[in-house]
């Protein structure tokens, strides 16, 4: 065992069960349990993670009744019937000598379905549907359900189970006065609050018995106006413990709450913070949560007392084998979650099955496997970027014979750009790993060559993949090639010096980016945690109800116009669940917006326009174009036209945006079939 994670990797005494390590691998809802035949998946999919030694796996919220489901047909476990399926799971972990619990989720005003319920008839502003007020006959029997959940969890192989009590969800909407304006015995006072929990644990403990895990997730930041107080927290997590609880893990924010917690621009680590302040006040075990990415990270927070155990949920999407790879000294090997979002969060939140960017293989472990080849290919790629690197090393896993060319100086592709940008850092993970992979797979890595036909004449190979990835796209603009002209690689990865005043072209992702970048000064927030909470306004001394402040935002030292030709908002093509940050972010730093702009002329006066039907002139020192892409494909054109055989992906296929999910997932598939 790596002495370097030996906190880390040390068991944990529940009394009545030991835990082979301090790992929590956290819920996600990944739209199996919803799916024909998902449970067939899942149970896979958790057994992989159980097989790379998590020490507890936590499933995504099961509700306990019809009224608490996530959307309309949501997973639920409410009668034997259901009970059978949920023993795949089960069965598949403990097979692997993994532990894991289910985790019981009623999502009360956030529930997607006509027929929710909440504490008080409060409409969620990110639902479409008002809530009917429970009963007090409602309330006993929602109890019931809890309690009836638990038992048939335990029924079905389960060491445990996780109750909700955080992210917004009904029990937490009990808690606070935001959601529960209730006069009756669960509304008023915080102790009246709290009974709803406290009702379940004690009636779930009784029924379960001793030795059976309950973990309560506990919402220890609400960030949202009108939230619990410390104080309060600190009430509630000890009678939690003595209610029966086992194990509190911690909740931070509500899904409403106007302030990313877990998202690429949070620190890692961000939030152990808070569960550090409440190490002492009980007896029983603390997770520390959200952004713990590495190995590293996550040793330092157990060594240092901030928590017990740890919670890593996406990064047992990006890599099954975290906890086995940091236990054999290979924490190198990792593949780092970047918190992207953009194939877990952004596809469960549009009820597509979730997965991973830099892992595509994720809960699709029964569709895409890299299995070892009897038949090694020599294999050229031309392009390293996020395509060529994937399909690169995933190839050479499988025992082929590799040699990658790149034209430029450095592997990573447009990833060399994204991370320079404030909150985006984390793509440089990728890019480490896939150097690691490369040279444990003996891939030959051929930097400064620009390929051509007679290069590739001399070389004997059965397969080459065209992965030269995109060019940007320059607009027809008199003016174009003005001195204050830049695009967007020039200012990103070539660092050409840019003025105080800057006109950005283009308001899709890379437009963002280049505002973002430009926005900034000194040390990004991303990477210290104090500027971070100050500048999003979350109090770290709890002096405020739901913790909130005000934020605190360093004036930018440019004034920054982001310009598109289309109207409606800026970056309504941006992540489902990551959109409104980049958005938020940019207003303040007081980025100008402007939609429904016509580029008329670029000379010595500066960037000439119409808007609206009025002409203007913006006075900037640079104009930076980030208009789209164009893909680099006149290789593989020149290829086919001599009738070879070649494959082509990434953004040399499709120049749509930066699409590095698209790009890894199809250079996986095709690297798993040749």
């Amino acid at each position: 065992m790596s002495e370097s994670f030996k906190n880390l990797l040390a068991p944990l005494d529940l009394g009545f069960t030991v835990l082979k390590n301090r790992v929590l691998m956290g819920s996600m809802h990944t739209m199996l349990e919803e799916i024909p035949g998902g449970f067939e998946r899942a149970a896979v999919y958790y057994a992989e993670r159980a097989k790379g030694q998590v020490g507890l796996i936590i499933t995504g919220g099961i509700s306990p009744n019809e009224a608490g489901v996530v959307a309309q047909h949501g997973a639920k476990l409410t009668n034997e019937n259901e009970v059978e399926k949920h023993k795949l799971i089960t069965k598949a972990v403990h097979e692997e000598n993994g532990t894991i619990c289910m985790q019981i989720l009623h999502t009360g005003r956030y529930s997607y379905n006509q027929n929710l319920v909440a504490p008080s008839p409060i409409q969620a502003p990110i639902n479409f549907f008002t809530p009917k007020e429970l009963s007090l006959t409602e309330i006993h029997t929602t109890i019931d359900d809890f309690v009836k959940c638990a038992l048939l969890a335990q029924k079905a192989g389960y060491d445990g189970v996780e109750i909700m009590g955080s992210e917004g969800y009904l029990i937490n909407q009990f808690i606070v006065k935001r959601t529960n304006h209730r006069t009756d015995e669960y509304g008023g006072k915080y102790e009246n609050r709290i009974k709803f929990p406290l009702e379940i644990i004690k009636k779930t403990r009784a029924a379960v018995g001793e030795k059976f895990i309950i973990v309560y997730r506990l919402s220890m930041l609400d960030l949202v106006e009108e939230g619990s107080s410390w104080t309060e927290v600190v009430q509630l997590a000890k009678e939690v413990e003595k209610a029966g609880a086992t194990i509190i893990n911690t909740g931070i924010g509500w899904h409403e709450a106007r302030i990313p917690t877990i998202a690429t621009v949070v620190p890692r680590g961000g939030f152990s913070w808070v569960t550090e302040k409440l190490m002492g006040e009980v007896n029983i075990p603390l997770v520390a949560v959200n952004r713990i990415n590495t190995a590293e990270i996550a040793e330092e927070i157990i060594a240092t007392g901030k928590a017990n155990m740890v919670s890593l949920a996406r990064p047992f999407l990006a890599d099954p084998d975290f906890v086995l790879k940091a236990k054999e000294g290979r924490s190198e090997e990792i593949n780092t979650c970047i918190a992207c979002n953009q194939a877990c969060l952004d596809h469960t939140f549009t009820m597509q099955i979730s997965s991973c960017l830099v892992n595509p293989r994720a809960c699709h472990e029964t569709e895409l496997n890299y299995s070892k080849t009897a038949m090694p290919k020599r294999i050229i790629i031309v392009g390293a970027g996020p395509a060529g690197l994937a399909c690169a090393s995933i190839s050479a896993e499988r025992g082929h014979h590799v040699t990658i060319y790149e034209a430029g100086k450095e592997i990573g592709g447009q990833f060399n750009m994204a991370k320079v940008i404030p909150g985006k850092e984390e793509y440089a993970e990728t890019i480490r790993y896939y150097k690691n992979m490369l040279k444990k797979h003996q891939v030959k890595v051929k930097l400064n060559t620009k390929v051509t036909p007679e290069i590739l004449e001399a070389e004997k190979f059965d397969e080459l993949i065209i992965a030269t990835g995109v060019t940007p796209r320059i607009p027809i603009i008199p003016g174009i090639d003005h001195p204050k002209v830049l695009n967007y690689v020039e200012v990103l990865y070539n660092r050409k010096s840019v003025g105080k005043k800057v006109a950005i072209i283009g308001a899709g992702g890379i437009g963002f980016d280049v505002a973002e970048f430009l926005a900034h000064e000194g040390i990004s927030p991303s990477l210290n945690t104090k500027k971070y909470m100050d500048e999003w306004g979350v109090d770290m001394q709890h002096k405020h109800p739901g913790s909130l402040t005000f934020p605190h935002v360093e004036a930018s030292a440019r004034e920054i116009y982001l310009l598109k030709r289309s109207g409606g908002k800026h970056g309504k093509d941006l992540g489902k669940t990551t959109g409104w940050i980049h958005r938020a972010s940019l207003k303040l730093k007081n980025v100008q917006m402007l939609a429904n702009v016509q580029y008329l002329k670029i000379d010595d006066a500066g960037l000439h326009i119409l808007q609206n039907g009025e002409n203007g002139i913006l006075n900037v020192d640079n104009v930076v174009i980030c208009a789209g892409q164009e893909s680099l494909r006149s290789l593989y054109d020149l290829l086919k036209e001599n009738g070879k055989s070649v494959h082509l992906i990434g953004g040399a296929k499709l120049a749509n945006e930066l699409d590095a999910k698209r790009a890894i997932y199809e250079a996986a598939h095709l690297a798993a079939k040749l």
